[in-house]
């Protein structure tokens, strides 16, 4: 395929705006574009999170084939991916992966490279496509490429946002709706946070999170990290010539949800 160019977009379905706005990127900037639908079981650390994401097969299809009617749309069953042994393989990423979510998610990035590491080799894409959303993951993506001399340009976009700010996610289905829209909560906090971070330490930003989340109980703050940008190692002490970012994990009615934004 590489007398065109193709672009690959990785989804687990339950395709929503955030996922749209990667494939039209694709399909701007690629001959062809590849959006491959897989729920990835050795991602997973939590079984009932498993059965429990979403899946609208159907749906997706329709959604895809309005934004570009020409999508070549990649659907393997965890047989053909993973034949009998369903299990991860090892990788590093010079400690991007101990950082944040990998304290949290035991082995989740080991699942991430080794579904997506088949992809990129199954596609062979120019261009594959990931959401700032996972910011690690983008992060940690780009490094198994790197580490295995894998022939593609990782392209991050930007954060797609509902109307409140919640940042786009398949998992944002399974919120009930009044929860939905208190979610705005998370983003605001966020942007709050970015402000005080002009003038105030990172220590008194990360603690005036947790203060604010203290005061509401429909969300369980699981953690709050501001890290450099590059290599997401927690700041000690601010630098002029360095990017940061803050991190953040909540629960929602047992919903996990992720966001995080530039503060400088």
């Amino acid at each position: 395929m590489k007398s065109k160019t193709v672009g690959l977009v990785p989804t687990m379905g339950a395709l929503h705006s955030g996922h749209m706005s990667l494939v039209k990127r694709a399909s701007a900037e690629n001959n062809l574009v590849v959006v491959s639908i897989f729920v990835n079981p050795t991602q997973f650390d939590n079984k009932s999170d498993l059965e429990k994401y979403p899946r609208f097969l159907e749906k997706d299809l329709e959604t895809l084939k309005k934004v570009n009617s020409e999508v070549i749309v990649f659907t393997p069953s965890v047989e053909e991916i993973y034949a009998n042994n369903i299990n991860a393989q090892k990788f590093d990423y010079d400690g991007l992966e101990h950082e944040m979510e990998g304290k949290f998610r035991n082995g989740h990035f080991d699942g991430v490279g080794t579904i997506v590491k088949q992809l990129l080799e199954i596609v062979d894409p120019h261009k594959a496509y990931f959401g700032e959303k996972d910011y690690q993951q983008l992060l940690i993506i780009k490094k198994l490429v790197e580490k295995n001399h894998i022939p593609v340009e990782i392209v991050g976009c930007p954060i797609e946002r509902e109307n409140n700010g919640l940042a786009m996610s398949s998992r944002n289905e399974r919120l009930p709706s009044e929860t939905r829209k208190k979610a705005s909560f998370i983003f605001k906090t966020l942007l709050e946070a970015k402000e005080k971070f002009g003038t105030e330490s990172a220590l008194d930003v990360t603690n005036w999170i947790k203060e604010k989340f203290k005061q509401e109980p429909l969300f369980d703050l699981e953690y709050i990290e501001i890290a450099n940008a590059d290599t997401l190692e927690p700041i000690e002490r601010k630098r002029d010539n360095e990017k940061y970012r803050a991190f953040i994990a909540v629960y929602a009615d047992s919903v996990r949800l992720i966001d995080n934004i530039a503060l400088n």
